[in-house]
């Protein structure tokens, strides 16, 4: 049976309310088994309707589970997107306050800002790269409010697939300046080497991420405008941290990224 508005908002709720006072819940699909993709998205647009409506703004979008590595270690077969939003932003070099998430785990990625507007269906890649600005580095903390990190594709599209706060900085570059889908990174934790990729490991090259997020937003009238910053998805499998944690990414000809957990 088809999820109602008031169903739609009080699972939006129920979810928001679990992101903000950092607790755990179970997937909502143990409640609503026959929940379909589209309402996980509606229930994802509903809690950012109600951030919006308090004054935060979104500051861009988030493909997940766009690598093979994450695919398997999630569960999941297919990739989905996310929104971010303004006090996710983490000063490269910041500390993050563990006591406001659940259970965290950190992943790198490439990120784009777009100077030209995308809107799908049709996008290709060769369309992102005319319409990319610039690439830089960035770092994603996800954060799942289910228990113990365990849902399927309808319950983290809903639960805003794991959105929580995000890093960037290291170097920006012109695409032109980059080879993309062979460009190296080396993840750290507290010093040693957790994590060995490139950005193939997303879809096969990162400009195929946003691609994909430009044709999923046009299948439903959106479009991605000039100025947007899209998290093309993790390049390895998500590393978890807690107190006293720092990661450290050394990124191939864009430099290094960092955060501190406290």
């Amino acid at each position: 049976m088809a999820l109602d508005s008031a169903t739609i908002a009080k699972l939006a709720e129920h979810l928001e309310t679990a992101e903000l006072e950092a607790y755990d819940v179970t997937k909502i699909t143990d409640d609503h088994p026959d929940m379909t993709i589209a309402e996980a998205y509606r229930v994802m647009e509903a809690i950012r309707d109600r951030k919006l409506a308090r004054g935060i703004r979104q500051v861009g979008y988030k493909m997940g589970l766009t690598s093979r590595a994450k695919m398997v270690q999630m569960g999941v077969d297919k990739p989905g997107y996310g929104l971010l939003f303004d006090y996710f932003a983490v000063e490269d070099g910041g500390t993050i306050d563990i006591k406001k998430l659940i259970h965290p785990k950190v992943e790198a990625e490439i990120a784009f800002v777009t100077k030209a507007p995308l809107k799908g269906p049709g996008i290709h890649i060769g369309n992102v790269l005319a319409a990319t600005d610039f690439v830089l580095p960035a770092l994603e903390v996800i954060d799942s409010r289910y228990r113990d990190f365990k849902f399927d594709m309808v319950s983290v599209i809903a639960d805003n697939s794991s959105s929580c706060r995000f890093v960037t900085g290291g170097r920006s570059r012109d695409v032109s300046d980059v080879d993309l889908k062979t460009l190296g990174l080396v993840m750290e934790k507290n010093g040693q080497p957790v994590g060995l990729s490139c950005g193939a490991a997303v879809l096969g090259h990162p400009a195929a991420s946003v691609a994909m997020l430009a044709n999923m937003l046009g299948a439903k009238g959106q479009e991605l405008p000039a100025g947007s910053f899209i998290m093309t998805g993790g390049v390895t499998a998500a590393i978890a941290v807690e107190a006293g944690d720092n990661i450290t990414v050394h990124y191939q000809d864009l430099g290094s990224i960092s955060v501190n957990f406290a």
